[in-house]
Protein backbone atom coordinates (compact mmCIF):
# COMPACT_ATOMS: atom_id res chain seq x y z
CA UNK A 1 0.00 0.00 0.00
CA UNK A 2 1.16 3.43 -0.58
CA UNK A 3 0.17 6.21 1.80
CA UNK A 4 1.20 10.10 0.55
CA UNK A 5 2.31 12.46 3.25
CA UNK A 6 1.18 16.43 2.68
CA UNK A 7 2.34 18.94 5.27
CA UNK A 8 1.35 23.00 4.93
CA UNK A 9 2.02 24.80 8.08
CA UNK A 10 2.15 28.42 9.00
CA UNK A 11 0.90 30.14 12.24
CA UNK A 12 -1.00 33.42 11.11
CA UNK A 13 -1.32 36.56 13.01
CA UNK A 14 -3.42 38.84 11.80
CA UNK A 15 -2.21 41.71 13.91
CA UNK A 16 0.73 41.96 11.96
CA UNK A 17 0.57 44.32 9.22
CA UNK A 18 3.19 42.26 7.10
CA UNK A 19 2.18 39.29 4.63
CA UNK A 20 3.63 36.40 4.69
CA UNK A 21 4.91 35.98 1.03
CA UNK A 22 6.13 32.88 -1.28
CA UNK A 23 9.63 33.95 0.05
CA UNK A 24 9.15 33.39 3.71
CA UNK A 25 8.41 29.61 2.84
CA UNK A 26 11.34 28.93 0.16
CA UNK A 27 13.43 30.69 3.07
CA UNK A 28 12.28 27.95 5.53
CA UNK A 29 10.99 24.99 4.04
CA UNK A 30 8.84 24.24 0.69
CA UNK A 31 10.02 20.85 -0.38
CA UNK A 32 8.57 17.94 -2.81
CA UNK A 33 9.14 14.47 -3.59
CA UNK A 34 11.78 12.82 -2.09
CA UNK A 35 13.32 16.45 -0.78
CA UNK A 36 10.91 15.79 1.84
CA UNK A 37 12.02 12.40 3.12
CA UNK A 38 15.70 13.53 3.05
CA UNK A 39 14.84 16.63 5.57
CA UNK A 40 12.28 15.06 7.49
CA UNK A 41 12.48 11.02 7.91
CA UNK A 42 14.60 11.78 11.20
CA UNK A 43 13.25 14.43 12.51
CA UNK A 44 11.04 15.31 15.85
CA UNK A 45 8.26 16.48 13.94
CA UNK A 46 5.05 15.06 12.76
CA UNK A 47 6.16 14.65 9.30
CA UNK A 48 8.55 12.05 10.63
CA UNK A 49 6.58 10.58 12.54
CA UNK A 50 4.22 9.68 9.27
CA UNK A 51 7.12 8.40 7.77
CA UNK A 52 8.09 6.30 11.19
CA UNK A 53 5.16 5.06 11.76
CA UNK A 54 4.17 3.67 8.12
CA UNK A 55 7.76 2.17 8.01
CA UNK A 56 6.76 0.20 11.42
CA UNK A 57 3.32 -0.76 9.36
CA UNK A 58 5.23 -1.99 6.14
CA UNK A 59 3.35 0.85 4.66
CA UNK A 60 5.11 2.78 1.76
CA UNK A 61 5.65 6.25 2.51
CA UNK A 62 5.26 8.88 -0.88
CA UNK A 63 6.36 12.31 0.24
CA UNK A 64 4.32 14.43 -1.68
CA UNK A 65 4.78 18.36 -0.40
CA UNK A 66 5.64 20.09 2.70
CA UNK A 67 6.02 23.81 3.12
CA UNK A 68 6.32 25.67 6.17
CA UNK A 69 7.29 29.34 7.17
CA UNK A 70 7.39 30.67 10.66
CA UNK A 71 4.75 32.76 12.35
CA UNK A 72 3.93 35.70 10.78
CA UNK A 73 1.36 37.90 9.07
CA UNK A 74 -1.51 36.59 7.16
CA UNK A 75 -0.44 34.38 3.98
CA UNK A 76 -0.48 36.90 0.63
CA UNK A 77 -3.07 35.46 -1.99
CA UNK A 78 -0.35 35.10 -4.98
CA UNK A 79 1.64 33.07 -2.59
CA UNK A 80 -1.39 30.87 -1.52
CA UNK A 81 -2.37 30.40 -4.40
CA UNK A 82 1.05 29.32 -5.48
CA UNK A 83 1.45 26.68 -2.63
CA UNK A 84 -1.68 25.36 -4.03
CA UNK A 85 -0.86 25.32 -7.96
CA UNK A 86 2.33 23.14 -6.25
CA UNK A 87 0.76 20.96 -4.27
CA UNK A 88 -1.65 19.70 -6.72
CA UNK A 89 1.31 19.33 -9.33
CA UNK A 90 3.28 17.29 -6.30
CA UNK A 91 0.16 15.01 -6.49
CA UNK A 92 -0.14 14.47 -9.95
CA UNK A 93 3.23 13.40 -9.74
CA UNK A 94 2.95 11.04 -6.92
CA UNK A 95 0.61 8.06 -8.48
CA UNK A 96 -1.98 5.93 -6.99
CA UNK A 97 -2.53 6.21 -3.22
CA UNK A 98 -4.19 4.42 -0.63
CA UNK A 99 -5.05 6.79 1.64
CA UNK A 100 -3.14 10.68 2.75
CA UNK A 101 -1.44 11.96 5.70
CA UNK A 102 -1.86 15.70 6.04
CA UNK A 103 -0.41 18.23 9.02
CA UNK A 104 -1.86 21.63 8.65
CA UNK A 105 -1.17 23.89 11.08
CA UNK A 106 -4.86 24.65 12.09
CA UNK A 107 -4.06 28.44 12.04
CA UNK A 108 -3.29 29.11 9.26
CA UNK A 109 -4.89 31.99 7.27
CA UNK A 110 -4.29 33.31 4.01
CA UNK A 111 -6.02 36.63 2.09
CA UNK A 112 -8.23 35.10 0.04
CA UNK A 113 -9.41 32.29 2.54
CA UNK A 114 -9.29 33.15 6.19
CA UNK A 115 -9.85 29.10 6.95
CA UNK A 116 -7.18 28.19 5.08
CA UNK A 117 -6.31 25.02 6.45
CA UNK A 118 -10.04 24.29 6.03
CA UNK A 119 -9.95 25.40 1.87
CA UNK A 120 -7.26 23.14 1.28
CA UNK A 121 -8.23 20.38 2.77
CA UNK A 122 -11.58 20.44 1.51
CA UNK A 123 -9.61 20.36 -2.37
CA UNK A 124 -8.05 17.13 -1.14
CA UNK A 125 -11.24 15.36 -0.01
CA UNK A 126 -12.90 16.65 -3.34
CA UNK A 127 -10.21 15.36 -5.18
CA UNK A 128 -10.22 11.64 -3.60
CA UNK A 129 -13.69 11.07 -2.65
CA UNK A 130 -15.26 10.17 0.19
CA UNK A 131 -14.31 6.81 0.88
CA UNK A 132 -10.57 7.68 0.50
CA UNK A 133 -8.77 7.83 4.00
CA UNK A 134 -7.22 11.42 5.22
CA UNK A 135 -6.21 11.53 8.79
CA UNK A 136 -4.12 14.69 9.68
CA UNK A 137 -2.31 15.88 13.23
CA UNK A 138 -2.89 19.87 14.30
CA UNK A 139 -1.05 21.97 16.53
CA UNK A 140 -2.51 22.49 19.64
CA UNK A 141 -2.70 25.87 18.61
CA UNK A 142 -5.53 25.51 15.95
CA UNK A 143 -8.35 27.13 15.24
CA UNK A 144 -10.43 24.45 14.13
CA UNK A 145 -13.21 24.88 12.20
CA UNK A 146 -16.01 22.56 11.04
CA UNK A 147 -14.59 22.39 7.27
CA UNK A 148 -11.56 20.65 8.54
CA UNK A 149 -13.34 18.33 9.95
CA UNK A 150 -15.41 17.19 7.45
CA UNK A 151 -12.71 16.87 5.05
CA UNK A 152 -10.79 14.37 7.62
CA UNK A 153 -11.14 11.20 8.87
CA UNK A 154 -9.54 12.28 11.73
CA UNK A 155 -7.46 14.80 13.07
CA UNK A 156 -4.87 14.09 16.24
CA UNK A 157 -3.47 17.39 18.07
CA UNK A 158 -0.58 17.78 19.67
CA UNK A 159 -0.65 17.21 23.77
CA UNK A 160 2.34 19.10 25.24
CA UNK A 161 3.13 22.84 25.21
CA UNK A 162 6.12 23.17 24.69
CA UNK A 163 5.08 20.75 21.69
CA UNK A 164 7.43 17.80 22.22
CA UNK A 165 5.50 14.91 20.99
CA UNK A 166 4.97 16.09 17.55
CA UNK A 167 7.13 13.13 16.16
CA UNK A 168 4.77 10.75 18.75
CA UNK A 169 1.51 12.20 17.48
CA UNK A 170 2.67 11.52 13.67
CA UNK A 171 3.24 7.84 14.52
CA UNK A 172 -0.24 7.85 16.39
CA UNK A 173 -1.69 9.24 13.24
CA UNK A 174 -0.08 6.38 10.80
CA UNK A 175 -0.65 4.01 13.08
CA UNK A 176 -4.24 4.72 12.40
CA UNK A 177 -4.09 5.07 8.73
CA UNK A 178 -2.67 1.27 8.79
CA UNK A 179 -5.64 0.04 10.63
CA UNK A 180 -7.86 1.91 8.71
CA UNK A 181 -6.49 0.47 5.38
CA UNK A 182 -6.78 -3.11 7.05
CA UNK A 183 -10.24 -2.70 7.61
CA UNK A 184 -10.02 -3.12 11.60
CA UNK A 185 -11.68 0.53 12.37
CA UNK A 186 -13.78 3.11 10.67
CA UNK A 187 -12.38 6.29 12.19
CA UNK A 188 -15.62 8.20 13.03
CA UNK A 189 -15.11 12.16 14.14
CA UNK A 190 -17.24 14.70 16.31
CA UNK A 191 -15.67 18.27 17.35
CA UNK A 192 -16.75 20.90 20.07
CA UNK A 193 -16.53 24.22 19.85
CA UNK A 194 -16.86 26.47 23.16
CA UNK A 195 -17.49 30.28 22.63
CA UNK A 196 -14.54 30.08 24.63
CA UNK A 197 -10.92 31.98 23.84
CA UNK A 198 -7.80 30.63 26.41
CA UNK A 199 -5.38 32.97 27.39
CA UNK A 200 -2.03 32.15 26.20
CA UNK A 201 -0.77 32.45 29.57
CA UNK A 202 -2.95 29.26 30.86
CA UNK A 203 -1.47 27.17 28.15
CA UNK A 204 1.40 25.17 30.05
CA UNK A 205 -0.14 21.74 29.36
CA UNK A 206 1.49 20.02 32.34
CA UNK A 207 -0.01 22.59 34.79
CA UNK A 208 -3.37 23.43 35.72
CA UNK A 209 -5.52 24.42 34.48
CA UNK A 210 -4.55 22.47 31.28
CA UNK A 211 -3.42 19.23 33.04
CA UNK A 212 -6.93 18.26 34.30
CA UNK A 213 -8.56 18.38 31.07
CA UNK A 214 -5.75 16.35 29.50
CA UNK A 215 -5.77 13.77 32.07
CA UNK A 216 -9.86 13.70 31.70
CA UNK A 217 -8.97 13.23 27.68
CA UNK A 218 -5.89 10.42 28.29
CA UNK A 219 -8.37 8.39 31.04
CA UNK A 220 -11.13 8.75 27.68
CA UNK A 221 -8.49 6.50 25.67
CA UNK A 222 -8.56 3.55 28.32
CA UNK A 223 -12.12 2.53 26.54
CA UNK A 224 -11.60 0.63 23.07
CA UNK A 225 -13.72 2.22 21.21
CA UNK A 226 -11.80 5.57 21.35
CA UNK A 227 -9.37 5.87 19.17
CA UNK A 228 -8.21 9.37 19.59
CA UNK A 229 -8.83 12.47 21.12
CA UNK A 230 -8.12 16.10 21.12
CA UNK A 231 -8.10 19.34 23.90
CA UNK A 232 -7.13 22.21 21.22
CA UNK A 233 -6.31 25.52 23.08
CA UNK A 234 -6.90 27.55 20.06
CA UNK A 235 -4.94 30.81 18.55
CA UNK A 236 -5.92 34.27 19.41
CA UNK A 237 -3.64 35.71 17.39
CA UNK A 238 -6.02 35.57 14.38
CA UNK A 239 -8.94 37.18 14.18
CA UNK A 240 -11.49 34.67 12.17
CA UNK A 241 -14.37 33.24 13.17
CA UNK A 242 -12.65 29.96 13.92
CA UNK A 243 -10.30 31.36 17.01
CA UNK A 244 -10.99 29.88 20.13
CA UNK A 245 -11.44 26.57 21.97
CA UNK A 246 -12.36 22.71 20.48
CA UNK A 247 -12.47 19.68 21.09
CA UNK A 248 -12.08 16.11 19.18
CA UNK A 249 -12.97 12.70 19.95
CA UNK A 250 -12.55 10.15 17.43
CA UNK A 251 -14.54 6.79 17.55
CA UNK A 252 -14.24 3.34 16.05
CA UNK A 253 -17.34 3.27 13.94
CA UNK A 254 -20.07 5.14 16.27
CA UNK A 255 -20.23 8.83 15.75
CA UNK A 256 -22.95 9.10 18.79
CA UNK A 257 -20.39 7.62 21.39
CA UNK A 258 -18.11 10.53 19.99
CA UNK A 259 -20.70 13.29 20.12
CA UNK A 260 -21.86 12.49 23.62
CA UNK A 261 -17.82 12.23 24.72
CA UNK A 262 -16.71 15.49 22.97
CA UNK A 263 -19.62 17.07 24.51
CA UNK A 264 -18.97 16.31 28.12
CA UNK A 265 -15.42 16.91 28.11
CA UNK A 266 -17.12 20.41 26.54
CA UNK A 267 -19.19 21.03 29.57
CA UNK A 268 -16.12 20.01 32.13
CA UNK A 269 -13.59 22.92 30.15
CA UNK A 270 -16.95 24.89 30.46
CA UNK A 271 -17.13 24.68 33.69
CA UNK A 272 -13.62 25.42 34.14
CA UNK A 273 -13.75 28.93 32.38
CA UNK A 274 -12.58 31.12 34.80
CA UNK A 275 -9.18 29.24 35.25
CA UNK A 276 -8.61 30.17 31.87
CA UNK A 277 -8.26 33.84 32.10
CA UNK A 278 -4.64 35.32 31.94
CA UNK A 279 -2.54 36.21 35.49
CA UNK A 280 -1.35 39.08 33.81
CA UNK A 281 2.24 40.22 35.84
CA UNK A 282 3.37 43.93 34.51
CA UNK A 283 7.52 44.69 34.02
CA UNK A 284 7.97 46.37 36.71
CA UNK A 285 6.50 43.47 38.83
CA UNK A 286 7.94 41.27 37.17
CA UNK A 287 11.61 42.65 37.67
CA UNK A 288 10.67 43.23 41.12
CA UNK A 289 10.26 39.63 41.81
CA UNK A 290 13.26 38.95 40.04
CA UNK A 291 15.24 41.57 41.98
CA UNK A 292 14.31 39.12 45.32
CA UNK A 293 15.31 35.74 43.60
CA UNK A 294 18.69 34.11 42.25
CA UNK A 295 19.95 33.89 38.95
CA UNK A 296 19.26 32.90 36.20
CA UNK A 297 16.04 33.82 35.92
CA UNK A 298 14.33 33.96 32.45
CA UNK A 299 11.99 36.56 32.21
CA UNK A 300 9.42 35.46 28.97
CA UNK A 301 8.43 38.37 27.12
CA UNK A 302 4.59 37.65 25.94
CA UNK A 303 4.13 40.27 24.11
CA UNK A 304 6.97 39.73 21.89
CA UNK A 305 6.45 36.02 21.23
CA UNK A 306 8.24 35.25 17.93
CA UNK A 307 6.20 31.74 18.16
CA UNK A 308 3.01 33.68 17.79
CA UNK A 309 4.54 36.08 15.16
CA UNK A 310 5.69 38.94 16.26
CA UNK A 311 8.84 41.04 14.82
CA UNK A 312 11.72 39.62 17.45
CA UNK A 313 12.95 42.86 18.35
CA UNK A 314 10.90 44.32 21.16
CA UNK A 315 12.66 46.70 23.72
CA UNK A 316 10.45 47.01 26.59
CA UNK A 317 11.76 44.46 28.91
CA UNK A 318 15.80 45.49 27.91
CA UNK A 319 14.69 49.38 28.60
CA UNK A 320 13.38 47.87 32.14
CA UNK A 321 16.36 46.03 32.48
CA UNK A 322 19.08 49.00 31.85
CA UNK A 323 17.56 51.21 34.43
CA UNK A 324 18.51 48.13 37.15
CA UNK A 325 21.78 47.70 37.36
CA UNK A 326 20.90 45.38 40.28
CA UNK A 327 19.72 42.77 38.15
CA UNK A 328 22.83 42.37 35.68
CA UNK A 329 24.63 41.11 33.46
CA UNK A 330 21.10 40.19 31.78
CA UNK A 331 20.97 38.83 28.36
CA UNK A 332 18.34 39.83 25.42
CA UNK A 333 18.11 38.85 21.20
CA UNK A 334 16.88 40.68 18.80
CA UNK A 335 16.17 40.50 15.38
CA UNK A 336 18.35 43.26 13.49
CA UNK A 337 19.64 43.32 10.55
CA UNK A 338 21.03 46.67 10.29
CA UNK A 339 22.51 46.59 13.34
CA UNK A 340 24.04 43.04 12.43
CA UNK A 341 25.43 45.34 9.31
CA UNK A 342 27.17 48.01 11.30
CA UNK A 343 28.94 45.27 13.82
CA UNK A 344 30.09 43.56 10.77
CA UNK A 345 32.07 46.78 9.66
CA UNK A 346 33.78 47.93 12.63
CA UNK A 347 34.46 44.39 13.59
CA UNK A 348 34.74 42.30 17.02
CA UNK A 349 36.78 44.41 20.01
CA UNK A 350 35.44 47.88 17.99
CA UNK A 351 33.23 49.96 20.27
CA UNK A 352 30.02 51.72 17.85
CA UNK A 353 27.00 53.75 18.70
CA UNK A 354 24.28 51.87 17.79
CA UNK A 355 20.20 51.95 18.19
CA UNK A 356 19.35 48.36 18.51
CA UNK A 357 15.85 46.76 18.40
CA UNK A 358 12.54 48.66 17.93
CA UNK A 359 12.84 49.41 14.01
CA UNK A 360 9.93 47.15 13.02
CA UNK A 361 6.99 49.09 14.39
CA UNK A 362 5.97 51.53 17.53
CA UNK A 363 4.06 48.56 19.45
CA UNK A 364 7.21 47.35 20.54
CA UNK A 365 9.38 49.75 22.48
CA UNK A 366 11.94 52.66 21.19
CA UNK A 367 15.52 51.52 19.90
CA UNK A 368 18.16 50.66 22.58
CA UNK A 369 20.55 53.76 22.13
CA UNK A 370 24.03 54.11 23.48
CA UNK A 371 27.64 52.68 22.88
CA UNK A 372 28.36 48.99 22.49
CA UNK A 373 31.06 46.88 22.25
CA UNK A 374 30.84 44.06 19.36
CA UNK A 375 32.12 41.41 21.60
CA UNK A 376 32.10 38.58 18.30
CA UNK A 377 30.23 37.84 15.14
CA UNK A 378 29.02 34.60 14.39
CA UNK A 379 27.13 32.67 11.18
CA UNK A 380 23.79 32.37 13.24
CA UNK A 381 23.93 28.84 12.29
CA UNK A 382 23.03 26.02 15.55
CA UNK A 383 21.72 22.56 16.14
CA UNK A 384 19.90 20.92 18.65
CA UNK A 385 19.92 17.05 19.73
CA UNK A 386 16.84 17.35 22.32
CA UNK A 387 13.08 17.10 21.43
CA UNK A 388 12.27 20.91 21.49
CA UNK A 389 9.00 22.75 20.48
CA UNK A 390 8.56 22.91 16.41
CA UNK A 391 10.25 19.84 15.83
CA UNK A 392 12.73 21.07 14.28
CA UNK A 393 16.62 20.48 14.84
CA UNK A 394 18.77 22.66 12.46
CA UNK A 395 18.06 26.70 12.82
CA UNK A 396 19.87 29.48 11.20
CA UNK A 397 19.31 33.35 12.38
CA UNK A 398 21.20 34.42 9.82
CA UNK A 399 24.79 36.23 10.55
CA UNK A 400 25.11 37.18 14.21
CA UNK A 401 26.21 40.41 16.54
CA UNK A 402 26.81 39.68 20.11
CA UNK A 403 26.90 43.49 21.58
CA UNK A 404 27.27 44.38 25.21
CA UNK A 405 26.92 48.07 26.70
CA UNK A 406 29.33 48.80 30.17
CA UNK A 407 26.16 48.17 32.09
CA UNK A 408 26.32 44.30 31.36
CA UNK A 409 23.24 43.79 29.07
CA UNK A 410 24.25 41.44 26.16
CA UNK A 411 22.21 41.97 22.84
CA UNK A 412 22.09 38.90 20.50
CA UNK A 413 21.33 40.79 17.36
CA UNK A 414 20.17 38.40 14.32
CA UNK A 415 19.66 38.76 10.68
CA UNK A 416 16.89 36.88 10.71
CA UNK A 417 13.61 36.06 13.49
CA UNK A 418 14.34 33.44 15.52
CA UNK A 419 12.30 32.22 17.99
CA UNK A 420 14.41 31.01 21.18
CA UNK A 421 13.56 27.17 20.84
CA UNK A 422 17.16 25.69 21.82
CA UNK A 423 19.96 27.40 24.41
CA UNK A 424 21.97 26.15 21.32
CA UNK A 425 21.23 29.65 20.05
CA UNK A 426 23.39 31.52 22.74
CA UNK A 427 26.00 28.66 23.11
CA UNK A 428 26.96 28.70 19.65
CA UNK A 429 27.79 32.17 19.86
CA UNK A 430 30.32 31.70 23.08
CA UNK A 431 27.66 33.36 25.45
CA UNK A 432 27.19 30.41 28.69
CA UNK A 433 23.45 30.86 29.86
CA UNK A 434 24.56 30.61 33.83
CA UNK A 435 26.70 33.67 33.99
CA UNK A 436 23.65 35.58 33.29
CA UNK A 437 21.39 37.15 36.11
CA UNK A 438 18.78 37.72 33.96
CA UNK A 439 17.54 35.62 30.13
CA UNK A 440 15.01 37.19 28.40
CA UNK A 441 13.25 34.92 26.01
CA UNK A 442 10.79 35.96 23.47
CA UNK A 443 8.06 33.43 24.14
CA UNK A 444 5.63 32.56 26.49
CA UNK A 445 5.65 28.80 26.62
CA UNK A 446 7.89 27.92 23.39
CA UNK A 447 10.83 28.48 24.98
CA UNK A 448 10.08 26.15 28.74
CA UNK A 449 12.08 22.62 27.51
CA UNK A 450 15.15 25.35 26.73
CA UNK A 451 14.88 27.37 29.09
CA UNK A 452 13.95 25.54 32.35
CA UNK A 453 17.22 23.59 32.26
CA UNK A 454 19.29 26.53 32.70
CA UNK A 455 16.61 28.80 34.95
CA UNK A 456 16.20 28.40 38.66
CA UNK A 457 12.87 30.75 37.89
CA UNK A 458 11.10 31.50 34.68
CA UNK A 459 8.58 34.57 34.92
CA UNK A 460 5.71 35.65 31.93
CA UNK A 461 5.67 38.91 32.05
CA UNK A 462 2.80 41.41 30.42
CA UNK A 463 4.52 43.20 27.83
CA UNK A 464 2.99 45.17 24.66
CA UNK A 465 2.81 44.11 21.16
CA UNK A 466 1.00 41.69 18.53
CA UNK A 467 1.42 39.01 20.84
CA UNK A 468 -0.06 40.49 24.12
CA UNK A 469 -1.36 38.29 26.72
CA UNK A 470 -3.92 41.42 27.60
CA UNK A 471 -6.47 40.32 25.10
CA UNK A 472 -8.45 43.30 25.71
CA UNK A 473 -5.53 45.61 23.79
CA UNK A 474 -6.74 43.61 20.33
CA UNK A 475 -9.39 45.06 18.24
CA UNK A 476 -11.36 41.74 16.98
CA UNK A 477 -13.49 42.64 14.01
CA UNK A 478 -14.39 38.55 12.63
CA UNK A 479 -14.59 36.61 16.41
CA UNK A 480 -17.62 34.54 17.33
CA UNK A 481 -19.99 36.63 19.46
CA UNK A 482 -20.13 36.09 22.33
CA UNK A 483 -17.57 34.64 23.37
CA UNK A 484 -15.74 34.35 27.15
CA UNK A 485 -13.99 36.25 28.50
CA UNK A 486 -15.16 38.76 25.96
CA UNK A 487 -18.59 38.70 26.89
CA UNK A 488 -18.72 37.43 30.26
CA UNK A 489 -22.43 36.34 29.53
CA UNK A 490 -21.36 34.16 26.94
CA UNK A 491 -23.04 30.44 27.27
CA UNK A 492 -22.94 27.31 25.88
Amino acid sequence: MRVGIIALLQESNTFIQGATTLAHFEQDILLEGEDVRARFADAHHEVGGFFAGLAGENIDAVPIFTARALPYGIVATDAFNALLTRMDAAIEKAGALEGLLVAPHGATVAANFPDADGHWLTRLRQRFGKKFPIIGTLDLHANVSPKMVAACDALIAYRTNPHLDQRQRGIDAARLMARTLRGEVKPTMAAAFPPLAVNIERQLSAEQPCKRLYDLADAMLEDAGVLSNSVVLGFTYADVEEMGASLIVVTDNDFARAESLVSGLQDTWWKMREEFVGRLISIDEALAQASKLEGPITLLDMGDNVGGGSPGDGTELAHALAQRPELMPAFVCLYDPLSVVSALAIGPGGRIQMRVGGKTDTRHGKPLEGEFVVKGIFDGKFSESQPRHGGFANFDQGTTAVLETKAGLTVMATSRRMVPFSIAQLTSCGLDPARFRILVAKGVHAPVAAYAPVSKHLIRVDTPGVTTADLARLSYGNRRRPMFPFERDAVL
